[in-house]
């Protein structure tokens, strides 16, 4: 488990402590293994970066979005991925219940909050959050826990769905309004005979034909 576990459990580190400091200092996530209180071996990891992140946390701080690194690893190696990415704000040595607090946190002070995670300490977080995006690449237990799964487990996918969704969005709106607009004006004319009954059913033909083009319009979005 990690040093701190280790540490709670009554385990003496104290006679591994110069391998410890030797790659803590190189910004890798260090677990131990021991038995009966005596620890067998040390293991450094070190997380690789997505090719894709940067470019993609780049074009989400471009949208507007704010990122947040919420990470379990300690927080020199937690920094370390963060800078990479380009991302700002970390949160880092983090259990599976302080990822969710954070989200609540946000939650509470009015954000919509969209995590994305792979592990199994993240399936939590991902149920808690607005909308949870899982990594294909990752567990099965993060995949169940989330709304929607980035097969291919490119960050791409990400970025895809979020300027997707909100142009969507918007033609939802532009429809709504179109539609809203021509009952309102037309049907009152109708009503009062100012307005043909043949044209009336043609310009309500026209109107849905409106709809169903500025719909298919989504197909020139770019999204990258």
């Amino acid at each position: 488990g990690s040093l701190s576990y280790l540490s709670n459990q009554g385990i003496e580190l104290s006679g591994v402590s110069e391998i410890i400091n030797k790659y803590y200092s190189k910004s890798v996530t260090i677990v131990g293994a021991a038995k009966d209180n005596k620890v067998l071996g040390i293991f450094a990891l070190a997380d690789s970066l997505k090719p894709d992140a940067p470019r993609v946390i780049q074009a989400l701080n471009n949208l507007g979005l704010k990122t947040i690194l919420l990470s379990g690893d300690n927080a020199q190696t937690a920094k370390t991925i963060a800078n990479l990415a380009g991302i700002t704000a970390v949160k880092a040595e983090l259990l599976p219940q302080d990822k969710i607090n954070e989200i609540k946190k946000l939650q509470d002070a009015g954000h919509t909050v969209i995590m994305v995670g792979d592990g199994i300490n993240d399936a939590p977080a991902l149920k808690q959050a607005d909308v949870g995006i899982a990594i294909g690449t990752g567990t099965d237990i993060a995949m169940d826990a989330a709304d929607i799964t980035l097969v291919q487990g490119k960050l791409q996918g990400l970025l895809s769905s979020i300027i997707l969704s909100r142009a969507l969005f918007r033609k939802i709106k532009q429809n709504l309004f179109w539609a809203f607009f021509y009952n309102m004006v037309a049907i009152p004319l109708a009503m009062l005979g100012i307005l043909n009954p043949v044209i009336a059913e043609s310009a309500m033909a026209l109107s849905s034909m409106s709809v169903v083009t500025n719909s298919l319009r989504l197909k020139k979005i770019k999204l990258e």
